[in-house]
């Protein structure tokens, strides 16, 4: 398979998990009646973004894998033949969490997960409070549409995590995310944030040769401590091709189901033209294991 149709499931979430799920099931059903071999929701998308409060009882939103969510995310998968990129807060054990992407094969069964490594702790963003720094390396999820080199959000500013998993064998690179503003930042405060994480996004594009598919939630979500408080979190799911040219775009305030084809044979012309992988000079590199060069 060298054209891939993919499909960027864009929506907003309420307290509801069940109709969180229903509300992503149906955006899957229609992407999936639209052509799509793939489909990715966005970072934890059966609930609210919970990590806007620290609070001990929110740890009871957390489900093992496989479990409800995966049983319901199973069954679509293999009903429409899809293979499917989904973003659950586990259980793992007591008192161990992750922030866990779960790809589903298209015959319903589990092909891989990946656990979020980058954990930001920032106001609004106090994840480090529920999840543990994943586990399980950066490794692609082999499946039939290609091998897919799955991340979350966080990770998203770290160019290191999408060198390796291009060094992985990734075919494409993907990126659940759940992002978005203080209300009360100044609109050009808004638009550099909005920018540079599409840019970032589209640099590991180009640095590693491979498309990209970034899809994150949207809309306004109150903080559960203080109502008037909250994040908007301004959508842009987007798709970018291996020299980073914009493929496809949703809206910054609207629920969407954002199709796009990628040519994954690209990646092969991109990297003869800008060899960047075969001109790095791994002999220097010793010092990026540092956490700082004094």
């Amino acid at each position: 398979m060298t054209m891939l149709k993919a499909a960027l499931i864009q929506q907003s979430c309420g307290s509801d998990r069940t109709a969180n799920l229903k509300k992503s099931s149906d955006m899957i059903i229609r992407a999936a009646a639209a052509g799509a071999a793939l489909v990715v929701l966005q970072e934890l998308h059966t609930g609210p973004y919970f990590c806007q409060i620290e609070d001990p009882a929110l740890f009871d939103l957390a489900e093992p894998i496989p479990g409800p969510s995966c049983e319901t995310l199973s069954r679509l998968a293999l009903e429409l033949g899809v293979v499917l990129v989904s973003s659950l807060f586990e259980r793992r054990a007591p008192g161990l969490y992750h922030n866990t992407a779960v790809v589903f094969e298209k015959d319903g069964s589990i092909a891989g997960s990946y656990r979020k490594m980058h954990i930001p702790d920032d106001p609004g963003f106090y994840e480090k409070f529920y999840f543990t720094p994943g586990d399980l390396g950066f490794t692609p999820v082999r499946t039939s549409v290609g091998n897919l080199g799955v991340l979350v959000c966080w990770d998203q500013w770290y160019p290191e995590a999408a060198r390796l998993m291009a060094l992985a064998g990734a075919d494409l690179l993907i990126y659940p995310t759940a992002i978005g503003w203080d209300p009360d930042d100044s609109e050009q405060e808004k638009d550099r944030q909005r920018q540079a994480w599409i840019i970032s996004q589209r640099g590991h594009a180009v640095a590693n040769g491979l498309p990209v598919l970034a899809v994150n939630r949207v809309g306004f979500e109150a903080s559960s401590h203080n109502p008037e408080a909250g994040i908007l979190f301004w959508g842009s799911s987007f798709a970018a091709g291996p020299q980073g040219e914009l493929l496809a775009e949703a809206s910054q305030g609207h629920e969407e189901t954002l199709l796009v084809d990628v040519d994954l044979a690209r990646s092969e012309t991109v990297r003869r033209i800008w060899p960047f992988l075969r001109d790095r000079r791994i002999d220097a590199y010793g010092d990026i294991l540092k956490r700082y060069r004094d």
